[in-house]
């Protein structure tokens, strides 16, 4: 058995919405900041008694929707590879599935490394990044560290990932769990819903592009305010893309407005933080070390402790010396 570690990743430029389906390429290029705190652990072992792919996560064995998708692509590691052998897929995940946190993420960006590597594929990391695009395209970040840029790419070969900064500074991220619940709606309909039927969905694409020509010298100049005003808006604009869509759909909470409110407080007293909101309820709160302590404290009036997880940037994909159980 191979296996691999990769961790999830928070996007400030966020990827929502594919030109094509089945390669999954973007519409807009992105950028996103790996964290330490949510990872998955996956081995892969091919088998000869195998009749099909089997797919245990956390202890169970999946079936339906979720044990297709990894099937699927399977299937891919296959055609590239040659082999005709199935495989036990052993996961584990140290994420909160499908709640906003990216489990898709570090879950495919370890899966195409363990699989690439036992299947005798290429393991660069540029060639990983597009492995792992393919079942999931947040994924194709994970497979680094720090800050990373998707490229849109005009077809396969072209969409993969990059590093942009190794995020060396005291830059922090406190994920305010408000629901670690499924979402009712999957981010792939959420995406798709709102590609096809939002108005304002064009303008947030050209607007994605324009804040990712912002972020980057503000990354590489550690300009954390410049940093948090692009990405707390290029975020609150894909939640508008929703909220235009056609039926329209949102998936904030209660808690969700809490913490923006209490964001903007923050900054009223002088505490730079800024947020941002994946396809799900909890929201990320961006910061710098020094002032961690005091938003924590002020978002506990709100939100249990647990609740409350603070973490740092983190490691790209790596490999484990050890089985997956």
């Amino acid at each position: 058995m191979d296996a691999a570690r990769a961790y999830t990743n928070i996007a400030l430029i966020k990827y929502w919405g594919k030109r094509d389906e089945q390669l999954i390429l973007p519409m807009n290029s992105s950028l996103s900041l790996t964290l330490d705190t949510f990872y998955t652990e996956t081995g892969v072992e091919p088998l000869k008694a195998l009749h099909e792919d089997e797919v245990v996560m956390d202890g169970v064995l999946l079936s339906g929707a979720s044990a297709e998708k990894v099937r699927h692509f399977m299937h891919l590691i296959r055609e590239k590879s040659g082999s005709r052998l199935f495989a036990r897929i052993v996961t584990r995940n140290h994420v909160p599935v499908a709640a906003g946190f990216a489990s898709s993420a570090s879950g495919f960006a370890a899966l195409a490394a363990a699989a690439a590597r036992v299947y005798g594929l290429d393991c660069s990391p540029a060639a990983l990044s597009r492995l792992a695009r393919r079942g999931s395209g947040s994924a194709s970040r994970s497979i680094y560290g720090g800050f990373v840029k998707w490229l849109k790419g005009t077809d396969d070969a072209s969409s993969y990932a990059l590093p942009v900064d190794p995020a060396r500074w005291p830059i922090r991220v406190l994920s305010v769990v408000v629901n670690g619940k499924a979402k009712r709606l999957s981010s792939r309909a959420g995406m798709k819903r709102t590609v096809e039927t939002s108005p304002f969905y064009p303008a947030w694409v050209r607007q994605s592009e324009k804040d990712l020509a912002g972020i980057e010298p503000a990354i590489r100049a550690h300009d954390f305010e410049s940093l948090g005003k692009i990405a707390e808006a290029n975020a609150l604009r894909m939640h508008a893309a929703m909220l235009a869509a056609d039926p329209p759909f949102t998936y904030w909470e209660e808690g969700t407005l809490t913490v923006m409110r209490r964001a903007a407080y923050l900054r009223s007293q002088g505490v730079p933080c800024y947020f941002t909101i994946d396809a799900g309820p909890n929201v990320k709160l961006f910061c710098l070390q020094p002032h961690v302590n005091r938003i924590r404290e002020d978002l506990s009036r709100f939100f249990p402790s647990e609740a409350l997880i603070v973490t740092r940037p983190g490691p790209g994909v790596a490999y484990l010396d050890h089985p997956v159980q």
